[in-house]
This record gives C-alpha cells, sequence and structure tokens, in this order.
C-alpha cells in the first residue's frame, strides 16, 4: 500500500521537474545564444536562477547530515556515477567528433558533469561550515574570494563548488515552514514582477557578457582583465540577483500533482543522460535547419520531449546499473513482460 504524497513534496517534484527542463532547454540553447537576443536574454534569464535553485533543493535534503554513514552514502549514489559516466562521455566525445586522442581525466569533468563532482564536494564542505558560527556569511566570503584565483578554473569543478556552495548551504538550514512563508499571494506577486523586470533588464540593460558569470568557473581577471579588483562586488551583486531570482522562481512553483510531478524524482537520470542526446543532435543537419531558419520553437519542443521521454520507465530501467548500481527496474521491467 501507497501513502499519500503530501502537498509539499508536489512542491519539491513540480520544481525539479520544471528545473530539469530548464537545463536541457539551457544547454539546447547555449551553441546559438548569439545568434539571437531573445535567445541570449532568455541564456541569462535561465541560468541566474535554475542551477542555484536546483542546488538550494539539493542543500535541502541534506538533514541527515550528521549520521553515520552519510557521506559513503553520497558517494555511492554521487561519486561513483560521477566516475562511471565521466569516462562514458570521454569515449562517446571522441567517438561523436571523430578526435584523434581519448584520454580520460576524472578530475576535470565533461560538460554538465560538473554538478555531481561539486554535489560530492558540498556535502563535505556541509559537514566543516556547520561548526561554524556564521556559517552562511563564511561560505559569501569564500565564493567571492575564490574569484580572485587563476588556478582553479574547471579542475576539479574547485571554482563552481565554491561559488555555489552559499546556496547550498542556505538550503540545508531551510525549514518547511520557510518554503510555505513564500507561497503567500503577495509574495508570488512580487516575485513574478521580480521576474519579468529581470527578464527585461537581461533584454535591453544587462550585457551578453553576464553569461560569463553566471556560469561561475572563471577568475575575475579572465572575466574583467586588469579591472579583476571590482569582481567581488560585482559577484556579491550576482548573488543578491541568484537568491532572489531563486526565491522568486521557487515562489510561483504550483504545488497540486500534475502529469510531470512524479518525474521530479528523476531528474538525476534527465540530468546524465540528455548530454548523450544533445550532442548528438548539435552534429545533425536538423539542429542545422533549426539554427539557420530560427525554428527557435522547436528547441521547446524538444527540450521538453527529451526531459520526458529521459524520465521514463523503459529509459529509468536501462539506466539504473549505471546509476544506481541496481537492476531492480529493469528486473520488475522483464518481469512484467512476461506476463
Amino acid at each position: 500500500m501507497g501513502t499519500a504524497i503530501k502537498e509539499r513534496d508536489y512542491f519539491f517534484d513540480n520544481a525539479r521537474f520544471i528545473l530539469i527542463f530548464l537545463v536541457v532547454l539551457g544547454h539546447f540553447i547555449s551553441p546559438i545564444k548569439s545568434q539571437s537576443t531573445l535567445l541570449t536574454t532568455l541564456y541569462n534569464f535561465i541560468y541566474t536562477f535554475h542551477m542555484p535553485a536546483f542546488i538550494l533543493i539539493s542543500g535541502f535534503f541534506t538533514k541527515g547530515v550528521a549520521k553515520d554513514g552519510y557521506l559513503l552514502k553520497i558517494a555511492k549514489k554521487v561519486l561513483i556515477p560521477y566516475v562511471i559516466f565521466q569516462i562514458i562521455y570521454t569515449f562517446y566525445y571522441y567517438s561523436l567528433y571523430d578526435s584523434q586522442s581519448v584520454k580520460v581525466n576524472v578530475f576535470d569533468p565533461q560538460w554538465t558533469l560538473w554538478f555531481l563532482l561539486s554535489l560530492v564536494f558540498w556535502n563535505l564542505l556541509l559537514k566543516l561550515f556547520v561548526k561554524l558560527t556564521y556559517p552562511l556569511f563564511f561560505a559569501i566570503v569564500l565564493g567571492i574570494a575564490v574569484g580572485y584565483s587563476t588556478q582553479l578554473g574547471t579542475y576539479l569543478s574547485l571554482q563552481r563548488t565554491f561559488v555555489f556552495f552559499p546556496l547550498f548551504l542556505l538550503g540545508h538550514y531551510l525549514t518547511n515552514r520557510d518554503f510555505k512563508a513564500i507561497f503567500k499571494p503577495w509574495i508570488r506577486v512580487l516575485a513574478l514582477i521580480f521576474l519579468f523586470v529581470l527578464f527585461i533588464s537581461y533584454h535591453y540593460w544587462i550585457p551578453d557578457e553576464a553569461k560569463d558569470w553566471l556560469l561561475s568557473s572563471s577568475s575575475y581577471e579572465e572575466l574583467l582583465g586588469k579591472k579583476a579588483i571590482y569582481g567581488g562586488l560585482i559577484r556579491l551583486g550576482l548573488y543578491l540577483a541568484m537568491f532572489l531570482a531563486t526565491f522568486s522562481f521557487l515562489a510561483i512553483i504550483p504545488r497540486r500533482e500534475f502529469f510531470f510531478t512524479a518525474f521530479g524524482g528523476r531528474t538525476l537520470y534527465i540530468y546524465l543522460l540528455h548530454g548523450f542526446i544533445l550532442k548528438f543532435l548539435f552534429t545533425t543537419k536538423w539542429f542545422s535547419a533549426i539554427q539557420n531558419n530560427s525554428y527557435y520553437f522547436m528547441l521547446f519542443v524538444l527540450a521538453l520531449l527529451i526531459t520526458l521521454v529521459l524520465a521514463s520507465n523503459p529509459v529509468i530501467a536501462l539506466a539504473q546499473p549505471f546509476i544506481e548500481l541496481r537492476l531492480t527496474k529493469l528486473h520488475r521491467w522483464f518481469q512484467k513482460g512476461r506476463k
């Protein structure tokens, strides 16, 4: 017998599904964003909150960090899949793009895999920061300070790890009551207004180079050159925008059940697998046709279709051995097929 899902669980599942759709959409837009001002605006708008919101929610579900075996569980659920898919993607890209040589490097994450590696480090940092008196303050200071280093870059995803850690840490400290507070009608109205103003600002006033800041993988020197000293102030302002955009997005997420609600618990599958499809599509005449004829609406359609397909039971059953290191769903699938 199954128990009824609580309202707040609908909220988190809805949020995660919409966010993973935006991740796929953002990655679809990425290679052609410079072709259209509207695409660039949409890309920057999405990137202001989609990963920050994902990271905040991931932090929310770390209440058991003090329990024995917690880090071992994280290693099994996150680190092992990261290594497996880092190797698979390395050979996949080698084959797809006819590279001259293949080199497996687990210390430099392939495309989307940075999130998994950072997730491991965020949990490690969490064990340390929860012991501090003002953890969020020091996390923000650290996130600002790392931008002055020119040594981190994409290595072990360290730059992004430290920059986004305040969101993960804040998520850990948030409670259900905190989330319910943002569902008040007047807050939702303000959230919609803020998101609208943010979108318009990206379109008319904020320079396109904002995308390089939103990715959070570059040093201030790379972004500003000789004016790198001002990088800390810009990142502080970016933190403010990310926090406001993240909570504004979450405030407008519906709390009732939809057809996609159940898929919210399958976002890891979608996140890990969508790179195979997108990278292949980028090499096809089909994607070139979308690009050359400005059929940008097709990006939305394809992103939604891919998100739904990758959340389907057959895909989950086939991918589970690589992601969860289990054969449960595949076994059940075969059992149903025999009946």
